[in-house]
């Protein structure tokens, strides 16, 4: 079958489009992308419901400020901040940011329109933001133990009297 295929492609190609109803395509509705289900009916995109005003925007350009990020999600609502996440070292943009809104209903409403949507030239994703997971304290290592002898021993960086 592969190779009837291939040179029904090729008559295409050159001209021949008898062989074009030769060329059947299926796609079986279980491809769909499990992260955005779409309705059947109307092909709009099912997303879960906000619990908070503040949205998560990932896949900014290098090149997207805080000032673009907040004209390009002003329209939708009252606009509480948006800050573009920036590396401390360079202050280049890491990639992402965030966006809070004065309700929960402007931040549905802007989510909506601006996912999957160009910015800067780049395809960005709105999501709602996740509270920040707090990483446990480094406790200092304990002190070394001394030995019979009065000696005690630092593992990192030998022996000290």
């Amino acid at each position: 079958m592969a190779l009837s295929s291939s040179t029904a492609f090729r008559r295409i190609l050159r001209g021949t489009s008898s062989s074009f109803s030769q060329l059947k395509f299926t796609f079986s509705p279980s491809r769909q992308s499990s992260s955005f289900p779409l309705d059947e009916d109307s092909g709009i995109k099912e997303l879960p419901p906000l619990s908070t005003p503040k949205l998560f925007v990932s896949g900014l350009s290098r090149l997207t400020t805080d000032d673009k990020l907040k004209d390009a999600f002003s329209p939708f609502g009252q606009l509480l901040e948006a800050k573009v996440i920036t590396d401390r070292v360079s202050g280049r943009s890491k990639g992402f940011g965030f966006v809070s809104y004065a309700t929960i209903e402007e931040a549905d409403k802007a989510r909506y329109a601006m996912n999957a949507k160009f910015l800067d030239g780049w395809v960005i994703f709105v999501d709602p933001a996740k509270p920040k997971e707090r990483r446990p304290l480094i406790t200092s290592s304990p002190e070394p133990e001394a030995s019979e002898t009065g000696f005690r021993s630092n593992k990192t960086i030998g022996w000290c009297g």
